[in-house]
């Protein structure tokens, strides 16, 4: 792609957020869209978002399950950067408004202590730049259509890294859990929507071991010359398959002793 036909993406995107009106698929217009052309998309809308007052808070790392690889047709993560307007507290009301389709995930977010840079990092490094570990709900959306109308063709993963990987918003847990302390191969939740429990899994889902996410991450950053900073909250990837959130929707993880965390769409 062009940097213009880029930029012309990243503007598209950027207004779909605001009127709540999807776009086409991006991989139906541009057939030859690759992995390359989806992040200078989504850096490029990610520009315009901090050109417009955001501010970046950290990371999200997407499809780290082999459920949500093998839909796609993918062997490899997605990342996407998370910004203060996405974060709101446990037990927040959603307005109505404020998403067009959201689903759901439920994650273990890292807060980091002390940067993270360079290739080859090690799970133990991971865990000494680690300040704590929480429980934490992902809300997705999409401002591309997920399927054509005309063709039914559904979105490609480059679809979605263009849209910064779906990334909308963060809800995190009020526990601070030292992730020396923990087994997070085994932390995990049982979340329910309206009282009903739609999935249940475990920490393992995500490559064997959430900091394994980090260590992806980190490693991909690197290739740009960037790194996982100080202060940054990263989601290391969800361990259940996203949950619709329709309006009227009360969503609750319980994370046993590890704490709950919720919200509700208005």
């Amino acid at each position: 792609m062009t940097p213009d036909q880029i930029n012309d993406a990243a503007e598209r995107l950027f207004v779909a957020e605001k009127t709540r009106e999807q776009i086409g698929l991006l991989s139906v217009q541009y057939p030859d869209l690759d992995m390359q052309d989806a992040y200078k998309i989504q850096s490029a809308l990610i520009a315009q978002k901090i050109a417009a007052g955001a501010t970046g808070i950290g990371w999200k790392i997407g499809l780290t399950s082999k459920a949500m690889q093998y839909a796609l047709n993918i062997d490899i993560p997605d990342s996407g950067i998370l910004l203060d307007d996405m974060a709101f507290e446990n037990g927040a009301t959603i307005p109505k408004n404020r998403f067009i389709q959201p689903r759901v995930e439920a994650e273990i977010a890292f807060v980091m202590k002390s940067d993270l840079s360079g290739a080859n990092i090690t799970m133990e490094q991971v865990i000494h730049a680690t300040d704590y570990i929480s429980s934490a709900l992902e809300i997705l959306d999409t401002r591309i259509l997920r399927a054509d109308p005309k063709t039914g063709v559904a979105r490609k993963v480059f679809d979605t890294i263009a849209d910064n990987a779906a990334n909308a918003g963060i809800v995190m847990g009020d526990q601070k859990l030292r992730p020396d302390d923990i087994d997070m191969r085994w932390m995990g939740a049982i979340v329910s929507r309206n009282n009903e429990v739609e999935e249940t899994g475990l920490g393992a889902g995500v490559l064997n071991h959430p900091a394994q996410g980090i260590i992806w991450l980190a490693n991909r950053l690197a290739e740009y010359g960037d790194t996982i900073k100080a202060g940054d909250i990263v989601l290391s990837g969800s361990f259940i398959r996203p949950i619709e959130a329709p309006s009227g929707s009360v969503i609750n993880a319980d994370y046993g002793p590890y704490g709950h965390v919720s919200c509700t769409f208005a």
